[in-house]
């Protein structure tokens, strides 16, 4: 057989981890991927809606692929798919839509595929790859959609994922980023039913994980500040060479009246402490949030909590969400829902704010050692090297093409236009 694939993939980590298992399975059965404005016999849609603007690029992927290819089949999933069936089966060539990822080996059962894999070997032309290690959410947090559509805790089998991260350090990757949608969860659907001296909690795979041969390192995905457990941050401690010390810890807000009307589970000094205890632990780690603007009633001396909170723990780096009310979750029926100005302006000003934190957390690195994936040559200069420090900074420094996708260790100089700008160590 020879048949031509598309895929498109919107929104997390997981989703795209998720399209390169499809992609591994259905090439066992002879598809490839269809080149530039080639039509292809077969389209993947991995769809998201965490916002309302998920949804539509949702839908705009989907009709864009049935003009272009007319005569394929489209395939949908995703959390969208999952929210929505009726909505995305009735766009333009859609023949399936798949409403849970449990469901995906089966998938590929129907389309012929014998030997089902149970995990990926690669991830295209990166040079890191992606490790799913668990799916599903059991938390309510007033603002988000994602327990609606992915409910049920599932837990990767452990030596699934080990054999997986041997094959992805057999064939080149250099750095694997554990993910999944509430990592921090992984193994609580195995132990519900057992003694807690037979636990398997995260702290548990990443030691396992850490202590596999080879030359690559490992990145944490998004974590919940209270699943950063001493377990955890001991076996970081104990692996320094193989566990980037960097964590990004979702805050969402500074604001202990916002994070109880967000009903998340901790206060902003819980957070505190615990990026404490990690920064006592660990070298100079580094710690990267999400926060949203502009959540329901969040008033001027909330959002100036936020500020200050920001401040005091100094982030690297802020993925800044301006609020956006998502139908089906309790925030998008709260009151004094607030202006889509004022969310911009408040914005902005964190912007700035994550821009002072960005610049002293490289400064504070000026003179480190530190480990960088190699991940290409500087567009306008063949002689400079960029990639991607352990603490998640992005480095730039004179080298030689033929190390691209290695792992090389570099000093920092200086900081300049938002890198750190270093040189190779011989």
């Amino acid at each position: 057989m020879s048949a031509k694939l598309k895929t498109v993939t919107l929104g997390c980590k997981v989703n795209q981890y998720e399209t390169e298992f499809l992609r591994e399975g259905l090439s066992k059965i002879g598809y490839t991927d269809a080149q530039q404005g080639e039509a292809a016999d077969l389209c993947i849609v991995n769809t998201c809606t965490v916002t309302n603007e998920g949804d539509s690029k949702s839908r705009k992927a989907i009709r864009q692929l049935a003009r272009e290819n007319p005569d394929s089949r489209i395939v949908v999933m995703g959390c969208y798919a999952t929210r929505a069936p009726e909505e995305v089966q009735a766009l333009p060539n859609v023949a399936e839509v798949v409403t849970d990822k449990r469901e995906l080996p089966d998938m590929l059962g129907r389309f012929g595929v014998v030997d089902i894999p149970t995990g990926i070997s690669g991830f295209g032309n990166r040079h890191r790859a992606y490790v799913k290690v668990q799916d599903g959410c059991l938390l309510r947090c007033s603002y988000c959609i994602i327990p609606h559509v992915r409910p049920e805790l599932t837990s990767r089998p452990l030596q699934h994922i080990l054999d997986e991260v041997d094959r992805l350090v057999a064939n080149g990757y250099k750095e694997l980023v554990l993910t999944g949608i509430h990592i921090g969860h992984y193994g609580v659907d195995w132990n519900m039913n057992k003694p807690r001296e037979e636990w398997v909690r995260l702290a548990d795979l990443v030691r396992d994980i850490a202590s596999r041969p080879g030359d690559f390192r490992i990145r944490i995905s998004s974590i919940e500040a209270t699943e950063v457990t001493k377990e955890l941050i001991a076996v970081m401690a104990e692996f320094p060479e193989k566990i980037a010390p960097h964590l990004h810890i979702c805050l969402q807000s500074g604001s202990d009246s916002v994070l109880r009307r967000m009903r998340r589970r901790w206060s902003k000094k819980t957070f505190i402490n615990r990026c404490n205890l990690i920064r006592h632990a660990l070298n100079n780690p580094s710690f990267t949030t999400d926060i949203i603007v502009g959540f329901p009633g969040e008033t001027d001396e909330e959002f100036s909590e936020t500020l200050e909170t920001v401040r005091e723990i100094g982030f690297s780096k802020i993925h800044m969400f301006p609020y956006s009310a998502r139908r089906g979750t309790p925030a998008a029926d709260m009151d004094n829902q607030l202006p889509k100005q004022l969310k911009k302006q408040r914005g902005r000003e964190l912007a700035e704010v994550e821009r002072e934190l960005r610049h002293n957390y490289f400064t504070s690195l000026l003179g480190y050692e530190l480990e960088v994936l190699v991940e290409a040559q500087k567009k306008d200069a063949a002689d400079q090297l960029v990639g991607t420090a352990c603490r998640y900074a992005p480095i730039q420094f004179q080298g030689n093409a033929s190390l691209i996708g290695s792992l090389v260790k570099v000093i920092a100089q200086r900081v300049e236009d938002d890198r750190i700008i270093a040189s190779l160590v011989e």
